[in-house]
């Protein structure tokens, strides 16, 4: 929308100076050429503005001279409203393509069920917006700042993002928390992310919380307030850089799954369904499905790693897989719809 209205007034513009350039022209040549070029300028300005000044040039003896001012006070007018036009639809579209999609995306998040709900999208919210996206998971976003939304709108397009404050009750709710599976506080302001975490369990008690904090003395009073995860990027950028330099290899195998577009491999899990309760691994019949590598089952207790085929499934079991994401929407199904 905004660019063909943009060419219109790149259209009108080149229109304007061409008649302030023929009118100019046309008053020189008609005053004897004796004006100056303001003269002229000033009289072409005030007729196709309908000022009604006094004549700069007098044209009581010059009926040519009337005919050409009927001319050009006709074609400017015409162009100036012509601009105006474009001005008001500028103005007035602009806001109320605004206030529709700002409607329609609060309708479609209080709509949503089991997403994801991303408080902050800056380098990090934007990060997690691709991976929940390439893994096809719903989410909403929500910040409060107009331009960045703007700017996410251009790459996030037909996603749903939520203009407001994601601290206050309304906006959350906005967002659909009722129905939602989870809640990334990750603004750049700590105390910003741990009344986000606050106010996301009070709505919800059952919401699992993710919350970003760049100060690790913040940790704590984050997990007080609600959060049931606490990530620092500082930290697991450190981390990275030291895996870098002593593992190489395995960063490298991290990378390529994450960053292979194709397949989309990823390592999931996917918790037991009380009807598996008392079967063994074997029984799931992973042979059929050479996409999905069982790698691990965190029980109650411990950790069991590369569980043997005769292992029984517990009702508190949660199977741990690398699969793609085609292969994920498998094991949802092998396990009865339980993620």
């Amino acid at each position: 929308m905004y660019s063909a209205i943009y060419k219109k007034f790149v259209i009108a513009g080149i229109m304007l100076i061409a008649i302030l350039t023929i009118g100019s022209l046309g008053y020189w040549l008609i005053g004897g050429r004796q004006n100056s070029v303001l003269d002229v300028l000033y009289m072409t300005f005030i007729t196709i503005t309908t000022i009604g000044f006094t004549e700069v040039i007098d044209m009581s003896a010059s009926p040519a001279g009337r005919v050409f001012t009927i001319l050009i006070a006709v074609s400017g007018i015409g162009v100036l409203a012509y601009m105006a036009t474009n001005i008001t639809a500028l103005l007035v579209e602009g806001e109320l393509t605004k206030s529709f999609r700002r409607v329609n995306m609060e309708k479609k998040a209080k709509n949503s069920k089991n997403h994801y709900i991303i408080c902050g999208i800056g380098a990090i919210g934007m990060h997690i917006a691709r991976e929940l996206d390439s893994t096809g998971r719903p989410y909403v976003v929500v910040d409060e700042d107009k331009e960045q939304i703007e700017r996410t709108l251009e790459v996030l397009k037909n996603h749903i993002i939520i203009e407001g404050d994601a601290t206050e009750d309304a906006t959350l709710l906005k967002a659909g928390i009722m129905e939602a599976k989870g809640v990334f506080a990750v603004t750049g302001d700590d105390n910003m992310n741990l009344v986000i975490s606050l106010t996301a369990k009070q709505l919800n008690h059952g919401i699992k919380v993710v919350s970003r904090c760049n100060d690790t003395a913040n940790t704590e009073k984050m997990q007080k307030a609600g959060a049931d995860s606490v990530v620092s990027p500082n930290q697991i950028g450190g981390l990275r850089m030291a895996s870098e330099m002593v593992r190489p290899t395995v960063v490298s195998f991290l990378d390529i799954m994450l960053r292979d577009t194709e397949k989309n491999l990823r390592v999931e899990e996917v918790p037991a369904p009380g009807s598996f309760a008392g079967k063994s691994i074997e029984s799931l019949g992973l042979k059929d499905h050479p996409d999905i590598l069982l790698m691990a089952i965190r029980t109650e207790a411990n950790w069991i790693y590369n569980p043997q085929a005769g292992y029984i499934i517990r009702p508190e079991d949660t199977l741990v897989f690398m699969a793609t994401s085609d292969a994920r929407r498998q094991l949802e199904n092998i396990a009865g719809g339980a993620e």
